[in-house]
C-alpha cells in the first residue's frame, strides 16, 4: 500500500464499509434543540452496536496482555481489591463504549503501578492518592481547554515517536513474558522456560502462529477468494471443467472465509484459562463468591506527598502523551470521521480516577497501545469494550479478589502473546513518516524513551530535536509560517 503524506495514517481496512461514522443528523444536534430522549437512546445504540459479533468479541481480548499482569501483580503484591477494580474498570468500559462509539480502552495508569511494584513502601493509599492527583490535573486541563491547546502544538513526528517507543516496548516486554519464566508480583524473570509444558514455549509459538494464520497483518484481504463467474461456452467440456475449477474455489473460499473469521485471540484466551484450571485443579476450592466489600480508603499526609512526588508527578507526562494525545491521533486513523477532542479523553480520565481512586479501585486511563491491540483483533465499535465491561462487572460481583487465585495460574506465555501482537500494532503507526526529518525525530523518541525508560524524556528531547530543525530550516530561508507546521510556501 502506498502512503502519502498528511497528518494522519490512511489505513485500510477489509470492513471498511461497515465501520462508517455514526450519522448525527445535524439539525437535531444537542447543542441546537436540547437534549431529545430519542437522539441519545439512537447514539447509544449505533454507538454499541456490533459490526462483526465475533469480531468484536475477539477485539475485547486485544488489552489483556497489558491489564491482567499489572492487576494481578499489584493484588498479590500489594493487597490491591482485585474485585473493587474490576467493578471500577468495568463500568468504565461500558461508558467509555456508550459515549465514544469505538473500542476505547481503559487500562491501569503504567507509571503508577511501575513504582508501587518497585517500592515496598508505596501502597495502596500511595497508589490511590497518585489517581486522584493525576486525574485532578487532567480534569483541569481539560474543562479549562489547555489540553487541546497541548494537542494542538505537538507534531505528529513526536506522536509517532512516543507510540513507536511505547509499542516497541510492549513487545519486548512480552518477548520477556513468552522467553522466561515470569514472577509477576515481583517484576522478576526468573529463567528459561521449558519447551513443553502447560506454560511452555512450544504452546506460546502455537498460539502465535494461530493468531498470524487468523489475523495475518491485521488486514484480511477481500479478493483473494472471491468466485469468478465463467462466461458460457459452446465446449461442454470446456463448461463442465470450468464448472468444475468454480466449485473448487467456492470450497476453497468457505474454508478460508471460516478460518480468516475465527476468534483467534479469544480462542486463546480461553485456552488459557482452560489451562489454568488444569494445572492446579486445587484453585476451585479456593474460590469465593460474592462481591469484595467496597471501602473508602484512608489517606495520611504521607501518602498524598509520596503519592504526588513518586506516582502523579512520573505518571502525568505519559497520562498527557499516551492516554490523551496519541488516542486522539490514533483514533483519528483508525476510524476517519470519528475524531475525538483531547479535551473530552481528559476529561473522562480525570474523572474515572478522581472517582473511584477514593474506593480503592486502581488508577485508569486510555492508552494508544490498548486501542491499537483493541483494533488489530476486529473490535470496531463502542459494543466491543462495553462486552468487555460486562465482564469485568460480572466477575467482580461473582467471584471478587478470588479470581486472583485462577489469574496467578493463567500462562503468562499466552499473556505475552496478546501483548505481542498489541505492541506491533502500535508501533506500525509510524510507517507514515515518509520524510527523513520526521523520522529522524521520531527514533529519536524512541530511541531516549527505550534506553531511559521515560516516555517524558524521550518526549522532551524530541521535542528539542524538532525545534532545531525548525530553527535550521528558518536558516535557510524558508516563511515563518511554514516552519512548526512543514508546509510549503504554496499549501500556506
Amino acid at each position: 500500500m502506498a502512503y502519502q503524506n498528511p497528518p494522519s495514517i490512511p489505513i485500510s481496512d477489509p470492513e471498511a464499509p461497515e465501520i462508517t461514522p455514526t450519522h448525527t443528523p445535524s439539525t437535531t444536534t444537542p447543542l441546537a434543540n436540547g437534549f431529545s430522549a430519542k437522539g441519545v437512546v439512537e447514539k447509544i445504540k449505533n454507538n454499541l452496536v456490533f459490526h462483526s459479533k465475533w469480531g468484536e468479541l475477539n477485539g475485547a481480548m486485544g488489552d489483556l496482555g497489558t491489564y491482567v499482569p499489572i492487576v494481578l501483580a499489584l493484588t498479590l503484591a500489594r493487597d490491591l481489591n482485585l474485585g473493587t477494580t474490576l467493578i471500577f474498570t468495568g463500568v468504565y468500559n461500558i461508558i467509555t463504549g456508550v459515549i465514544y462509539g469505538v473500542p476505547m480502552p481503559v487500562q491501569p495508569m503504567k507509571s503508577i503501578a511501575a513504582q508501587a511494584l518497585s517500592d515496598t513502601d508505596f501502597g495502596v493509599p500511595e497508589i490511590m492518592t497518585a489517581g486522584i492527583l493525576t486525574g485532578g490535573v487532567l480534569f483541569v486541563l481539560g474543562v479549562t481547554g489547555l489540553m487541546q491547546l497541548v494537542y494542538m502544538l505537538i507534531p505528529l513526528c513526536v506522536v509517532r515517536g512516543i507510540q513507536l517507543a511505547q509499542g516497541l516496548s510492549f513487545a519486548l516486554t512480552a518477548v520477556k513474558y513468552v522467553r522466561k519464566i515470569q514472577d509477576l508480583p515481583k517484576s522478576k524473570s526468573l529463567g528459561e522456560r521449558h519447551w513443553f509444558g502447560l506454560d511452555g514455549l512450544v504452546l506460546a509459538i502455537v498460539c502465535l502462529c494461530f493468531i498470524v494464520v487468523v489475523n495475518g497483518a491485521g488486514e484480511k484481504s477481500r479478493g483473494c477468494c472471491d468466485v469468478v463467474e465463467s462466461g458460457g461456452g459452446d465446449d461442454d467440456l470446456g463448461g463442465q471443467k470450468r464448472n468444475n475449477e468454480v466449485v473448487a474455489r467456492s470450497r476453497t473460499s468457505r474454508v478460508r472465509k471460516v478460518i480468516f473469521s475465527l476468534p483467534s485471540a479469544f480462542m486463546v484466551f480461553v485456552l488459557g484459562v482452560v489451562l489454568a484450571f488444569i494445572r492446579r485443579h486445587e484453585v476451585v476450592h479456593e474460590i469465593k463468591f460474592g462481591p469484595s466489600s467496597i471501602e473508602v480508603v484512608k489517606f495520611s499526609k504521607h501518602a498524598w506527598k509520596k503519592g504526588f512526588v513518586k506516582g502523579a508527578i512520573p505518571q502525568l507526562p505519559l497520562s498527557i502523551l499516551n492516554s490523551v494525545v496519541a488516542v486522539c491521533k490514533l483514533s483519528s486513523d483508525l476510524f476517519p470521521g470519528k475524531d475525538f477532542s483531547a479535551t473530552s479523553l481528559s476529561v473522562t480520565v480525570g474523572l474515572m480516577n478522581l472517582i473511584g481512586s477514593w474506593f480503592g479501585a486502581m488508577p485508569s486511563c486510555h492508552g494508544a497501545g490498548g486501542l491499537a491491540g483493541q483494533y488489530k483483533f476486529g473490535g470496531r465499535s463502542g459494543g466491543c469494550v462495553a462486552l468487555l465491561g460486562v465482564a469485568k462487572l460480572v466477575l467482580g460481583l461473582v467471584l471478587g479478589t478470588s479470581l486472583a487465585h485462577i489469574l496467578k495460574q493463567f500462562p503468562v506465555g499466552i499473556l505475552g502473546v496478546l501483548l505481542l501482537f498489541a505492541g506491533i500494532e502500535l508501533a506500525m503507526c509510524a510507517r507514515d513518516m515518509n520524510t527523513k526529518e520526521d523520522s529522524f525525530v521520531t527514533l529519536v523518541i524512541t530511541a531516549v524513551s527505550l534506553v531511559g525508560s521515560s516516555a517524558a524524556l524521550g518526549f522532551l528531547c524530541g521535542m528539542v530535536v524538532y525545534v532545531l530543525l525548525r530553527l535550521r530550516n528558518w536558516t535557510r530561508g524558508k516563511p515563518l509560517s511554514t516552519i512548526w507546521t512543514m508546509k510549503s510556501p504554496e499549501q500556506v
